[in-house]
């Protein structure tokens, strides 16, 4: 049995065929009823728009690219997935998803190679920042950039991020007004070849420490581990190697937080009987262990993302707004549970 036409679908359903085009590629611009009633049709008539011919008609490719530093399997990356899937996928749009781009060289192999195939019509960046010089082409075929949760927004055509700095300077005071004196950041090493935004971090805590220990006295530092599959334990043994150990923990993710509390438990350890320690993310299994934490809505950033490419893929009159709307800034949330106490001596 041959596959109907979208002529028969349309003359099937008693709608024009621009309508059915528009139910499967702009659903916005067809009312649910028509839309409704136009893919109930179809799918009676195994009818299945071609994207090839919906390509060459408006010269958008209906593809957009995810560039992580990370594994998707990652929590955040995972959820900042999600958040773009929820919105592109109603608007007729696949997700091409590009790991690992954590070098220069990887970097500009994407960057080289994606202009001259000219198969996306927007570029997700997650996490890390991008050389302007590495985007120029993309700029000059009309391609937007939209980051999340970069380190700064040189480069970017929109963005939206949590202000990681902020964020950590808001836990390490919470830490210190609670008493605490003896506060170790433990954290991995930044990557030589990339710009994350999670360094930010650690720039949080030093500016907090800092800001605090000229009205107080503070003994704090920094515990900077090799990057890996590791990391934890790595700080796990950096912890239990200090002459002294710390009366209060900020880590620069939940990653490292929530085993943390596990582990030191087994060495005599106990939170917050012993030490106050805080994460940051919020990720699954922080609420489960009552780790208190610094929220942040990975799948929240990912749809506000996806918003704005497709305003700036549409031109849309958003597309021209202020700097200060294309770029946005979340506010981080600390949030309260059970692994922090007043210090007492």
């Amino acid at each position: 049995m041959n596959k109907a036409s979208i002529r028969e679908v349309a003359k099937a359903a008693g709608v024009s065929i621009s309508t059915v085009s528009r139910a499967f590629t702009r659903p916005e611009l067809v009312s649910d009823k028509t839309r409704a009633k136009v893919l109930q049709t179809a799918d009676q008539l195994d009818f299945n728009i071609s994207r090839s011919a919906t390509a060459l008609k408006s010269g958008q490719s209906y593809r957009v690219a995810l560039l992580m530093n990370e594994e998707i399997t990652s929590w955040f990356n995972t959820q900042v997935f999600a958040g773009i899937n929820a919105v592109m996928h109603e608007a007729g749009y696949d997700i091409s998803l590009f790991e690992h781009i954590d070098t220069a060289q990887s970097r500009q192999d994407f960057f080289t190679n994606l202009p001259v195939r000219r198969n996306v019509d927007a570029v997700f960046v997650a996490s890390f920042a991008i050389d302007s010089h590495e985007t120029e082409q993309l700029r000059r075929i009309h391609v937007p950039i939209i980051g999340i949760n970069t380190p700064d927004t040189a480069g970017f055509d929109a963005s939206v991020s949590i202000d990681d700095e902020e964020g950590m300077s808001a836990a390490t005071q919470h830490l210190i007004n609670l008493g605490h004196r003896h506060i170790v950041y433990t954290c991995s090493k930044p990557a030589e070849s990339i710009d994350s935004s999670i360094d930010a971090r650690e720039r949080g805590f030093i500016r907090a420490c800092r800001s605090a220990e000229q009205s107080r006295q503070l003994d704090w530092q920094v515990l900077a581990v090799p990057r890996g599959r590791d990391f934890a334990d790595s700080a796990l043994a950096a912890l239990l190697g200090l002459a002294q150990f710390p009366d209060a923990i900020c880590c620069q993710m939940d990653m490292m937080a929530i085993p943390l509390v596990l582990k030191l438990a087994h060495y005599g350890h106990r939170t917050p009987q012993d030490y106050s320690i805080v994460g940051f993310d919020d990720s699954p299994y922080a609420d489960t262990i009552g780790l208190t934490t610094i929220r942040q809505n990975p799948q929240g950033m990912g749809r506000t993302a996806a918003q704005k490419a497709l305003q700036l893929i549409n031109g849309e009159p958003a597309a021209g707004k202020s700097p200060a709307a294309l770029h946005e800034i979340v506010r981080p949330e600390l949030i309260l549970r059970g692994t922090d106490a007043v210090y007492r001596d």
